[in-house]
């Protein structure tokens, strides 16, 4: 662990022998320092934890930091055992096959007012292909805002249904259930399904009445808040359970969902973002279904953070109302909301404005919904009550007074109440002009700011939102762990310990340490902005193969210009490097003041193999076979021609020794 100056900063530096490359200077605890070459720029990686506190930083060559990694493996390593065993035993349980889909399923299909994603089809088919086995699924389906999770759980609630199985899907607001309920009636419509909601907003005797027929299997799909997880709830044959955003459960209901998991299928949906390297690192241990696409002809909500502005708060709600377009208004404060009820009626008398909060009746607040949602209202003034759930194409407006006092992921939920069809939503975000912000509050709109293309949950405040999600799948203890290394080692140490406890370790290439002496390097006057040049040093030695090298080789000509002298020797240097490896390679080495570059390998099979490939054409080195390496004597030769005779060498090598191999 290690600190860096932001924005990072590049050191070009020149050796005596006329060498320039550049470096990035990082230090550590008692005033230790450490240059690191670019070309292990893969090595660094930003810490990011899951809390503010920042994290100890130990001195360079302390022993400590060793024994804190050793500590965090062994406790990810038992945690990684322990869901491996779940794992394992849910598969050997015996669960319910679902029947294979059929002309009603098709139909239902058919129906589906869009066009489905591809990231959609493939979370559908996935989630039906599980649901046919004989072992109870388990399924996780992540989707940004608005991206069709719904449409994936209607269509595994259906699939159930048509196997005589009931189906509960279990919210965690009454606004979200009732949503839900609305939604999955209008799609299974014309289907024999009942469909019922049970939440607050019923009434005692519509409750018992639902809670009876459910019991004696009249209901084929229910809907609800933590309702459905009383006591006195019975089911007469369920099948499906769906669940979605499990983590804003509490803990006592998170019990009695895992009692109802036992012995039934389980989707669960979330928009709280999962890092695709914790997915990555989870393979194994937990399907995943990640929708990332958005809906075709779907537009990014354009967002707005400003000081408490009246004329741009009006013109935008003016814009909205003039195209026949509806209004959300968020003023988080009950006490102070009829102000902000006569403001709004002062500056649009003619406009239809409704109010909800939490202190009202249920009915009201039911009714009131209902009739925004059929367009009886211009303008709904609430407070965070609409949080989770809204889908009403027709908002295309979202007005947040206070923004200063929500949270990202509040923020990142509210943006998307809007949005949701082909016109051009517009979000706007208000802090008070009247005190000051801190650097949290800060942080938090700037994050907001930054992030508001079409999919940004993945990179919307990963402190935030991401680390919240590890939280969600792997346990809230975890969370100590990933502040003390960083999440991107943390991920690493988890798929690591999954390999091993699947038992499908895959020994790693050795890589290979590239060392030519040449000056290799992104001039400044080439790419003028530092992150810029940052970024693609990261691109450029983090490429996996030549192919990707080369794409990005090709980014950087497309908006530069062709690359200067000291940028082409660098990235063949990292071609070289590539080459090397599949060659198996430990070294290749110029030294300096010397006139030969010298190739040894890991173990004497790779050496033997080198030994017959072919000379390239332009070959401007000679080649020398000793006994434990290959030397290639370059004296008098420019270095440009140096790399070019030794890329071309390995490029040989790999098509004669590799590519001619996967071929027969």
């Amino acid at each position: 662990m290690s600190r860096y100056p932001s924005p990072l900063t590049l050191n070009t530096r020149t050796s005596p022998d006329g060498v320039t490359r550049d470096f990035f200077s990082i230090s550590y605890a008692r005033g230790d320092s450490l240059f690191v070459p670019i070309e292990q720029i893969d090595r660094i990686e930003k810490y990011i934890g899951a809390k503010a506190a920042p994290p100890k930083i130990y001195p360079l060559h302390s022993a400590r930091w060793g024994t804190v990694k050793q500590k965090v493996r062994k406790k990810i390593e038992d945690m990684a055992s322990t869901l491996y065993a779940l794992y394992s035993e849910r598969e050997q349980m015996k669960g319910y096959a679902f029947s294979e889909d059929n002309l009603f399923m098709q139909e239902l299909e058919e129906s589906f007012p869009f066009e489905e994603t591809e990231d959609q089809l493939n979370a559908i088919e996935t989630v039906k292909e599980r649901m046919q086995q004989p072992r109870p699924m388990d399924h996780l389906v992540y989707g940004d805002v608005g991206y069709g999770k719904t449409e994936v759980a209607v269509r595994a609630a259906f699939k159930a249904a048509l196997d005589r199985k009931q189906v509960a899907l279990l919210a965690p607001t009454t606004i979200l259930s009732q949503q839900h309920g609305r939604t999955f009636r209008e799609r299974l419509a014309r289907f024999p399904v009942t469909v019922e909601v049970l939440n607050r907003f019923r009434t005692a005797r519509e409750k018992k009445d639902i809670i009876k027929r459910l019991a004696s299997g009249e209901i084929d799909i229910v809907i609800g808040t933590h309702a459905l997880l009383a006591d006195g709830v019975r089911f007469k044959d369920l099948g499906l359970l769906i669940v979605d955003e499990e983590q804003r459960f509490g803990v006592k209901h998170k019990e009695r969902l895992k009692m109802m998991k036992m012995a039934v299928d389980v989707l669960t949906l979330t928009a709280t973002p999962i890092p695709r390297t914790l997915h990555m690192s989870l393979i194994g241990l937990r399907d995943v279904s990640l929708i990332e696409t958005p809906p075709e002809d779907r537009k990014a909500v354009k967002t707005f953070v400003e000081e408490w502005n009246p004329n741009m708060l009006l013109s935008g709600i003016e814009r909205e109302l003039s195209r026949g377009g509806q209004v959300f208004f968020v003023h988080n404060n009950i006490d102070s909301i009829p102000e902000v009820h006569a403001f709004l009626s002062s500056a649009f008398p003619d406009a239809r404005i409704a109010v909800i909060h939490g202190r009202m009746p249920a009915n009201h607040i039911e009714l009131t919904m209902d009739a925004f949602m059929q367009g009886l209202h211009d303008i709904l003034l609430s407070t965070t009550i609409i949080e989770n759930g809204l889908d009403i194409p027709n908002v295309n407006t979202l007005i947040v007074n206070g923004a200063e006092n929500f949270g990202l992921g509040q923020m990142y939920q509210l943006r998307g109440r809007v949005g949701r069809s082909f016109r051009q939503s517009y979000a706007y975000f208000f802090y008070s002009p009247y005190k000051e912000l801190n650097e949290n509050a800060r942080k938090r709109l700037q994050a907001l700011r930054d992030f508001a293309d079409l999919g940004s949950g993945y990179r919307l405040a990963m402190k935030d939102l991401e680390i919240r999600g590890a939280g969600n799948l792997l346990g809230g203890e975890q969370h100590g762990f990933i502040t003390e290394i960083g999440f991107n080692l943390y991920c690493k140490m988890l798929a690591e310990s999954v390999d091993k406890v699947r038992g499908t370790v895959v020994p790693a290439r050795p890589p290979a340490e590239v060392d030519l002496c040449v000056s290799a390097f992104i001039p400044d006057d080439f790419i003028e902005d530092t992150a810029a040049r940052t970024d693609f040093y990261k691109r450029l030695v983090s490429a996996p193969d030549t192919r990707a090298l080369d794409r990005i080789a090709g980014d950087i000509k497309d908006r530069f210009g062709p690359p200067p002298r000291p940028l082409r020797h660098f990235i063949l240097q990292i071609r070289i490097k590539l080459l090397a490896e599949r060659c198996n390679a430990a070294t290749v080495k110029t030294h300096p003041h010397s006139q030969f570059t010298d190739m040894t390998f890991h173990g004497p099979d790779a050496l033997v193999a080198m030994r017959t490939v072919s000379w390239p054409a332009d070959f401007h080195c000679e080649l020398v076979y000793l006994p434990d390496r290959l030397r290639f004597m370059h004296e008098g030769k420019q270095p440009g021609q140096t790399l070019v005779s030794i890329h071309g060498f390995l490029q040989n090598a790999v098509q004669e020794l590799f590519d001619k191999q996967n071929t027969l």
